[in-house]
């Protein structure tokens, strides 16, 4: 097993991990159920998707 020669420095090993964050996705508020929802997607209870119902909702 592979042993590292010299000990890494804590800003070595923070500089590695910074692309480790978690990104909130972006939401809006759907105007029909008032159900946070992501962009670009249907909102599940309502069946609304930018204006217009284009599927069932689980409201129905």
């Amino acid at each position: 097993m592979a042993h590292p020669k010299r000990k890494i420095s804590k800003t070595r090993r923070d500089k590695r991990r910074t692309h480790d964050k978690l990104t909130a996705l972006p939401t809006y508020t759907d105007q029909v159920s008032g159900e946070a929802t992501l962009y670009h997607r249907v909102c599940i209870e309502s069946g609304y998707y930018r204006g217009r119902q284009v599927m069932k909702g689980k409201e129905e």
